[in-house]
């Protein structure tokens, strides 16, 4: 990926971490809280097998939406 799409990604994943805040489901794992941050960069590793920043940039408007998709359906 560019610098200019990882910075782009980079403001979507901080933006959308500061809206999950408080609105992860509980985890035993985490008895003080969820850090949105860390899930949404999981999640990412997760569905692209690969870091946010290593998604080639013909993906970039697929990672935008599954992102999008982290926010509309917390978990």
């Amino acid at each position: 990926m560019n610098e200019e799409n990882k910075k782009k990604v980079w403001k979507l994943i901080q933006k959308t971490g500061d809206e999950l805040k408080g609105k992860l489901p509980e985890h035993p794992s985490h008895p003080k809280g969820r850090n949105p941050y860390a899930h949404i960069a999981l999640e990412i590793k997760n569905q692209f097998g690969m870091s946010y920043s290593d998604v080639p940039d013909s993906q970039i408007t697929e990672l935008e939406k599954f992102i999008k998709f982290i926010l509309d359906n917390p978990r």
